[in-house]
């Protein structure tokens, strides 16, 4: 894009012979048809059809210049495009995009995983249809069903290997948004994330970690999910991913689902990207707590014990302050400061926390977390 843009402006200037300018569409055309070839063994831009003049202007486009854009291997940018049809549930195209995904070195059971990694992001109705489009392309190419299984975990073993999975990949998870649900049950929410999302799904083989990332964030990109994209980008990094691999998946992504969606999605990117070390504000809140009455000294002991341990060995916990009202001494009222979102993250991983938390699921009776903006920014507590 870079180079047509400079190529463009030194025609301005006449600095480019039209020569120069007629070879460039020429390499596009046959860049399309190279491709085209690739995938699907036949001929783009034959003028055939019942809307000849729009399959030129998709061709030309897809193929001679979005699959010309980043470093992607053809393999994955196939992958991104079945996953990306699956969610958009555009069934004929992802027939058409599985063809060629086999044709172009996919297996079938990656092709099956990414069909299955689709299900968290957009539920499993959508993702069975997907499937079965897959597998109608599969009894075409006489490809036995089913597949060989791919799980790996037990009902034992799924919280664990999830754990570990989310541990690596997202550090603190996503306590900080399910904490102070009514009944307790973003708690299950939390669990369900663990369990299924990472021990089940994520776990599974054929696709290896930085894949199922990748194609992770082109999902969340055709489905807009702003805050989850903020979120991905870093699992992409801690998995493994460059930002240019990333935005190189998110144009692959773009002819399928449209500028706006494409654009909400690399302009998140660029802000992660360009985002200083430094800029992070502290994270300021109130954490308002009711235990019950009965095991409020067991709850005094074990939060006691959290807080000096956390002050003692957490920079970036800057204050944990824990008051309780007068004559109501079960409902407790936390002021907590942390460096940063980041601080946060990893207080919520630290084996002490953990202890805390666990041991007093059963005394909370209700948790209110109440995020707070200092009046008096920078101000130091003595």
């Amino acid at each position: 894009m870079k180079q047509s843009i400079i190529v463009f402006a030194l025609l301005l200037v006449g600095l480019v012979p039209v020569k120069a300018q007629k070879d460039k569409v020429m390499d596009r055309i046959e860049t399309c048809k190279e491709n085209y070839r690739t995938l699907f063994g036949g001929e783009a831009l034959t003028g055939q059809g019942t809307d000849p003049e729009m399959m030129d202007i998709l061709q030309k486009f897809i193929f001679g210049e979005v699959f010309e854009t980043g470093s992607l291997t053809v393999r994955q940018r196939e992958m991104i495009t079945c996953a990306t049809l699956a969610v958009m549930q555009t069934l004929p195209q992802l027939k058409a995009h599985a063809g060629a995904a086999l044709n172009v070195g996919v297996t079938p059971a990656e092709l099956r995983e990414v069909m299955y990694l689709t299900a968290p992001f957009i539920g499993f109705p959508k993702m069975l249809n997907a499937v079965a489009a897959v597998n109608d392309v599969f009894s075409e190419r006489g490809i036995a069903l089913p597949l060989e299984r791919q799980g790996v975990v037990t009902e034992e073993s799924r919280h664990d290997k999830g754990r570990s999975i989310q541990d690596r990949l997202y550090p603190g998870g996503i306590s900080s948004v399910m904490d102070g649900m009514p009944g307790g049950m973003g708690r299950d929410v939390e669990r369900f994330l663990t369990d299924y999302f990472f021990g089940e799904i994520y776990s599974r083989g054929a696709l290896d970690l930085k894949t199922r990332e990748l194609l992770g964030y082109c999902i969340l990109t055709a489905v807009g999910a702003e805050s989850q994209l903020h979120s991905h980008y870093h699992g992409n990094i801690n998995a493994g991913n460059t930002p240019e691999t990333l935005t190189a998946a998110v144009i692959q992504s773009l002819p399928y689902v449209g500028f706006p969606a494409a654009i909400k999605a690399l302009r998140i990117i660029r802000e992660e990207y360009t985002k200083p070390a430094s800029s992070e504000t502290p994270l300021v809140r109130l954490s308002k707590i009711t235990v019950d009455p009965a095991r409020l000294d067991e709850y005094n002991a074990l939060l006691k014990e959290e807080i000096e341990t956390s002050m003692r060995l957490e920079p970036g916990v800057m204050a944990l302050y824990a008051t309780a009202e007068r004559d109501a001494p079960h409902k407790l009222t936390i002021l907590e400061i942390y460096a940063g979102p980041a601080a946060y993250r990893s207080h919520l991983q630290t084996p002490h926390f953990r202890k805390y938390k666990q041991a007093t699921l059963q005394m909370v009776k209700e948790l209110e977390l109440v995020d707070v903006k200092p009046l008096i920014p920078g101000m130091k507590i003595k």
